[in-house]
């Protein structure tokens, strides 16, 4: 909850439960954050009180400036590496950095390079690879997508052509699609005995017929009768009365 809309609903109902209760906050914070805005003002109120600790050297130039640098190659700027490591592009970064104005990065460590490039969610040494999943009929696909372009480019030029010389609309339509590169088609479609009709399918399977015929007979030729086991009770059958 944003400090103006505690100090502006105070001004309202200057009550610190009441405030709390109305923005979802705790009464201490409303509290503290009223206190502070009578004792340094009310915009100084509004930021967060200074942090104990070194101020940040590296000033957001010279961030943007490393961070340009990481989305390059390394062989752009004249290294035979193909990709930036941390370390690299720390030792560059202190060799070039005072030179394009970021003295700041004179004494820059590997340390420093990955903390600020881990926050702008860079990895200039990994690569990540896709796979492409091609389709295998692609060709054929494409070529009767094509051909199917080219039948309306012919049906407007044979519509008007047939419309002048009076011919069916069928016989139109056929010689379209020969225009078009389809296969010649004889007949209506094929039937169930169309593949006993083509030699190579018929020999193919009087081949596979003999194999299954000689495989029994390899397998029938290597039974064995099996004698009865010595001292073994034939099995008698009861007569029935």
């Amino acid at each position: 909850m944003s400090r103006a809309q505690m100090l502006l609903a105070y001004r309202e109902n200057p009550s610190f439960c009441a405030v709390g209760q109305r923005l979802g906050v705790h009464h201490q914070t409303v509290q503290r954050c009223v206190e502070r805005a009578l004792a340094d003002g009310p915009l100084a109120a509004l930021d967060d009180r200074p942090r104990p600790g070194k101020e940040p050297t590296i000033t957001p130039e010279a961030k943007a400036w490393l961070v340009s640098l990481a989305c390059d190659k390394a062989k752009d700027h004249g290294y035979p590496h193909e990709l930036w490591t941390t370390r690299l592009l720390a030792r560059h970064a202190r060799e070039h950095g005072p030179a394009a104005g970021h003295a700041c990065l004179a004494n820059l460590v590997q340390g420093t390079v990955c903390k600020i490039l881990g926050r702008e969610e860079i990895k200039p040494h990994k690569v990540r690879y896709y796979l492409e999943n091609r389709d295998a009929e692609f060709e054929q696909k494409m070529a009767e997508v094509l051909c199917v372009y080219r039948e309306v480019e012919i049906l407007k030029k044979a519509s008007t052509k047939g419309k002048r010389r009076g011919k069916p609309v069928t016989i139109v339509s056929r010689a379209m699609q020969l225009q078009a590169g389809h296969p010649q088609q004889k007949g209506n479609r094929r039937g169930s005995a169309y593949a006993y009709n083509i030699k190579a399918l018929r020999d193919r399977e009087m081949l596979i017929a003999a194999q299954a015929e000689q495989s029994y007979e390899r397998f029938v030729s290597q039974w064995k009768p099996l004698r009865p086991k010595t001292g073994a009770r034939v099995p008698q059958l009861s007569k029935t009365k």
